[in-house]
Order: C-alpha cells, then sequence, then structure tokens
C-alpha cells in the first residue's frame, strides 16, 4: 500500500514533494519524484512485495521510455510474471509493480484488464506523450483527479491534489448536498469543486491535453441457475482460492477478527491455508452492547490462531479524533472510522498487511436494511391513515444508547418506508437527512440551487445500469457501488493507511464478485436469514452460533458521549459559531437537533455526527 500522485503542465519539483508529503501516511518507508519537461510523478512506499530498493518508485522499464507509480496489491502477479518470462521479458525485480510496466509494453491500453487485485496506478509513456491513470474494479484504492487551464492533477488523497498551486479550494455544492443526504460524498463527485474520483473498473487517457475516460471492466450481471449445494460448494472453493491468493506477503500479516461470520470465515481461510498460525486482531469496549471480543476469542480458539485482543475505553476512541480529522481531507461520517483507526494502530505494532471481511454484507445481502425491504412492501399496502400513525407511535418507545436498539431501528425504518423507489428508499434508511431535513437544514440561498432531490442520483444510475437481474439483486449492486465503496472502503482504507497499514478484503475478489451477483436473491436472503448461501457454506467450519448471530456492527457508544465526553467538542462547532458553513447551514435547525438529543426527546447521533464530521472537516481544510 503506498501513495501516489503527479501533474502533467505546470508544476515544479517542490509541488511534487508537497504534494506527497501531504500523504506520506500512507507510505512512510520510502519516497521517489520524477520531474521532467512538465511531467510530474511523486510516490511514498509502504514496502509489502519486494522490500529492496529494486521495487522503488517511480519505476522504469530498462529504456526508460514508460514509467509508473501504483499503490495496491496484484494478487495474480506470480502467474502473470511466469507468462511474460515464457515470451523472454527479462525482469530486474520481483515486485507486481514491474509486471504492470511488462503487461503495458505488451497490451497497451488494455493491460489493466488481465490485473486481478486492488490498485489505483500512473503509467507515463514518455514517447507517446500519454498519461493513464486505471482504478480497481472495486474501488478499493482511492484516485482523485483535476483538469483545469490545460493542468491535469492526480492523487491518492485530494489533499494531495490540493497541495499543487493550480487547484482551489472551495465547496461543490451538489457534493455537499449529497453528503448531508448519504453520509459520504458518492463517486465520481468529491467535497471540493474541480476535483473528481475515478469510477471503478475504469482508466483515464490523458494525451494531447486531452481527456478520454474508458473502461476495463463491466461487471457480469446475469442471474444463473444454480442448485444450492453446487453454489456452496463452488463459493468454498472461491473463497479458499480469494482469500489464499491474499496471503502472498514479504511482512509480517494477520486478520481482523470481530467474531461476526465475514471475519470469521476470512480467518477460517487463512488459518487453512497458512503454513504458520495465523495472527488474529481484535479491540473491545467498556459498554457490552458495543463489544463483540468474546466472539473473537472464541473463533480464535476453535481455528488454532494466535489472538491478540486490546480493551479500549471513552478515552481511547476520544484521543484518536485529532488524529483523524487532521487528515481527513474528505468528510465520511461514519463513526467506526474511530474504532476501525485503533484497530489499525494494535494491529500494525505486530504486523503490516491485514485482511479483512469488508464486502460480504453487499454480496450477500448482510444488512438488517435487506431485512427491512421483506417487511416494507406489506407496510405500504396498509392504509395511509394508518400508515401515518405509525412514526408518532414510536416516540412512546424508551430513548437507548445501545447499539442497534430498537427505537433506533423502527425510526430509521418509517423513514424510508412510504418511498416507493427502492433505490431511494435504502439510501434514505443508510443515511442522515432525507430530503425534508434538507430543506430545513441548506439555507435558502442553496435551495435555490435545485439541487435537494439529487443527492440519490448515483444510487439510482447504479440501480438502472443492472437492469438484467431481477431488483433485489440490482439493489445489491447499488450498495456495491455506493455505500461499500464510498463509505465502508473509504473508512479502511483511511483508518488503515493513518496507521500505515495494508488491508486486503477476500471478498472482493472478482471471481467472488461476479459468482455472487449473479446467484439467485434467496440464495442470500431467504425469508429473513441474512447470508443464507454463506452460512450454508461455513457450516461444520465455524462455531453454530458464530454462525447465525445477529449483526452487530462495528460501533462505539456515539449517543451518549454527544451528551458527556464530547458536549464540549460539539458546542464548539455547533452552538458557539454566529453561522455554520459560511452561513450555508440553519444555526436554528441545527440547535434544535442539538437540544432534543441533549434531553433525551431523541436520537440524534447519526445526524450530529454528519454535521460534526462536515464542520471538523471545514475548519482543518476550507478555512
Amino acid at each position: 500500500m503506498c501513495g501516489i500522485a503527479g501533474f502533467i503542465g505546470d508544476g515544479t519539483t517542490a509541488d511534487l514533494v508537497r504534494m506527497i508529503g501531504t500523504i506520506s501516511h500512507r507510505g512512510p518507508d520510502d519516497q521517489g519524484f520524477f520531474h521532467k519537461n512538465g511531467v510530474g510523478l511523486a510516490h511514498a512506499r509502504l514496502s509489502i512485495i519486494d522490500l529492496t530498493s529494486a521495487g522503488h518508485q517511480p519505476m522504469w522499464n530498462t529504456e526508460r521510455t514508460v514509467g509508473i507509480v501504483f499503490n495496491g496489491e496484484i494478487y495474480n502477479f506470480f502467474e502473470l510474471r511466469k507468462e511474460l518470462v515464457a515470451t523472454g521479458r527479462k525482469f530486474l525485480s520481483s515486485s507486481d509493480t514491474e509486471v504492470i510496466i511488462a503487461l503495458y509494453e505488451k497490451h497497451g491500453d488494455q493491460c489493466f484488464k488481465y490485473l486481478e487485485g486492488m490498485f489505483a496506478i500512473a503509467i507515463y509513456d514518455v514517447m507517446a506523450d500519454k498519461l493513464l491513470l486505471s482504478r480497481d474494479r472495486m474501488g478499493e484504492k482511492p484516485l482523485y483527479y483535476s483538469f483545469s487551464n490545460g493542468t491535469f492533477v492526480f492523487a491518492s488523497e485530494p489533499k494531495a491534489v490540493l497541495a499543487h498551486p493550480f487547484i482551489k479550494k472551495s465547496i461543490n455544492q451538489h457534493a455537499l448536498e449529497a453528503y448531508l443526504a448519504l453520509d459520504y460524498v458518492p463517486t465520481p463527485l468529491s467535497i471540493w469543486e474541480g476535483i473528481k474520483k475515478l469510477e471503478p473498473g475504469n482508466f483515464v487517457v490523458f494525451e494531447k491535453g486531452r481527456l478520454q475516460i474508458k473502461s476495463f471492466w463491466n461487471p457480469i450481471l446475469e442471474q444463473r441457475n444454480i442448485h444450492i449445494q453446487d453454489a456452496s460448494k463452488e463459493l468454498d472453493s472461491l473463497l479458499d482460492s480469494g482469500v489464499a491468493s491474499r496471503l502472498v506477503s514479504d511482512v509480517p500479516l494477520g486478520v481482523f477478527l470481530s467474531g461476526g461470520l465475514d471475519s470469521s470465515t476470512v480467518a477460517y481461510y487463512a488459518a487453512k491455508n497458512s503454513m504458520k498460525p495465523i495472527h488474529t486482531f481484535s479491540i473491545g469496549f467498556n459498554e457490552s452492547s458495543f463489544d463483540e471480543s468474546k466472539y473473537a476469542k472464541e473463533v480464535s480458539r476453535h481455528l488454532g490462531t494466535i489472538h491478540h485482543h486490546k480493551l479500549l475505553s471513552a478515552k481511547d476512541s476520544l484521543d484518536s479524533i485529532p488524529n483523524i480529522f487532521a487528515k481527513l481531507d474528505e468528510p465520511m461520517a461514519d463513526a467506526s472510522i474511530l474504532p476501525t483507526y485503533l484497530l489499525s494502530l494494535f494491529t500494525k505494532e505486530h504486523v503490516t498487511v491485514a485482511l479483512g471481511g469488508d464486502g460480504g454484507d453487499e454480496l450477500f445481502a448482510g444488512y438488517p436494511t435487506f431485512q427491512a425491504e421483506n417487511f416494507v412492501r406489506m407496510y405500504q399496502l396498509l392504509p395511509l391513515s394508518l400508515r401515518r400513525m405509525f412514526p408518532s407511535m414510536v416516540r412512546f418507545f424508551p430513548i437507548s444508547d445501545e447499539n442497534f436498539n430498537l427505537r433506533f431501528k423502527l425510526e430509521k425504518f418509517f423513514e424510508g418506508a412510504n418511498e416507493l423507489n427502492i433505490a431511494r428508499r435504502h439510501m434514505c434508511w443508510l443515511g442522515s437527512f432525507g430530503d425534508g431535513e434538507r430543506r430545513l437544514l441548506l439555507t435558502y440561498s442553496n435551495k435555490s440551487l435545485s439541487i435537494i432531490g439529487g443527492a440519490y442520483e448515483s444510487a439510482e444510475k447504479y440501480f438502472s445500469a443492472a437492469s438484467m437481474i431481477n431488483e433485489y439483486n440490482r439493489m445489491l449492486f447499488m450498495y456495491q457501488r455506493t455505500y461499500m465503496m464510498d463509505e465502508v472502503m473509504v473508512k479502511v482504507d483511511r483508518a488503515s493507511m493513518y496507521a500505515a497499514l495494508e488491508t486486503r478484503a477476500p471478498f472482493l475478489d472478482r471471481r467472488i464478485v461476479e459468482f455472487a451477483n449473479c446467484l439467485p436473491y434467496d440464495m442470500k436472503l431467504r425469508r429473513n436469514t441474512t447470508k443464507y448461501l454463506l452460512k450454508k457454506t461455513m457450516q461444520g467450519k465455524l462455531p453454530q452460533h458464530i454462525i447465525e448471530r445477529e449483526k452487530k456492527g462495528f460501533g462505539i457508544p456515539l449517543g451518549s458521549w454527544l451528551r458527556s465526553e464530547l458536549r464540549d467538542w460539539g458546542e464548539e462547532l455547533l452552538i458557539a459559531p454566529p453561522e455554520l458553513l459560511g452561513g450555508m447551514l440553519s444555526k436554528s435547525y441545527v440547535r434544535k437537533l442539538w437540544d432534543e438529543h441533549q434531553k433525551g426527546v431523541t436520537d440524534h447521533r447519526k445526524k450530529l455526527w454528519n454535521l460534526l464530521v462536515l464542520l471538523e472537516w471545514e475548519r482543518k481544510f476550507l478555512k
């Protein structure tokens, strides 16, 4: 894992040094620079494969006509290298980076389709005076770019793009509105005006001052007819090979283990494919409803892993907030970034690479929202008068700070249950501020931009793009291209990179993704059982009650902290300033949310965290 940055056009070596310096946390082991004839490439290296100087980047072919900076891992590079050697190709290193150069020289722009892995790549072809940028199929690795006034700038994180002197800091107001709705900024937008994210499975060609975006992969979305027993055997084989391919490393490696089904599945196949005992890692909290440590320890004993566990206090999480927000240059309101960062720091004390269970929920329908979808159709058949009564009845349920408590789940259900559009309904369930709430939150000057309601465009686009499969599988594909890519994977990438730890997600292996997306939906959610096929596949491999456990999520007791340890911080950002976000947000509406939460009238933890992240981002990066 590394950080990359560069430009074509105006810029200096000093600009390159400054750009890569902003993301040096992504690669603390080495830095490299190239600047000549208006072309700049920079790299911050976290050494994983080929720890010698032969793996230094920017890397060049022997003729120095093709250069590359690369962030990620190519899991099939051994096989690709073997094929290239058979054709007479000679290699000077044992790195996957050199294999990408060789593929480009052989296949040109088509080289990316041969790569299995997670990556953000920049290739400069000197003879053609052409720059190519490419991002992996599932968007595991970030890649931002900007093109204005004849200069093209790119980097792993927006702060590095902003470090180029030609890039100005201003808010993309369409992205702001989307963030308030979704808790993240959806691709291809970024919160910064003029900076975009490259969509996954795509590559940019910048040549002769022109920018083209092309695709090297389109997901297979055609439903298969397959028996459940055959599907289970195929999934077992795919998980086995997917995890095994991600165990290749020249540095110590471990597995995040929460004790949930997904991480336990990854730990099982890692233990099966490793010649040595696998190291597993978990953290716990004093608050019982947020603590899964006993399950992680049980799975560790069952699999025979060397388990490392750390119990954290509220102070540990609170102390991590300044470290995270000092680097979080695009707002992302998933509060689990705090424990993910602390887990990454703890894991980094022992290993440099960690495998995780991310992606299992989006592939196999693991979230409670998929269960809620089973009930919403029945709910919508009720008379309108009766449906109007239910949300008001929820207030009679007690307020609770427990993770995913009943009142919180009911309130979220009713927020989206009357929405007939399935894509918008699920984005409403996952996000914070609905259409009506954003009209109250955003000031009149912003509402006049007529962007209210456009926050769900990205979700609706991906839902529509998967028209060849039924609407429930289309919904899963939409999750993969929105919530998973722009919130879950961003959270994991940033939290782990802030700790200089590489994370890998075996569930996002291309073959597993294509297999899962083509399965009948009732193999994923059967009646009210989530992850049906995965649970069937893991029977006999993991303890049965681990397989059947209700999903917990990786949360923190945010609701109570906002009334105690985080109260001063919240009032400093939300209450004390004379205006919020330059007057873009309604001070009176925000005050209402804050007061209701403090008095225990309503649990506004999710909305308040969304605003706190946004205003802390403004303070750190915009002002």
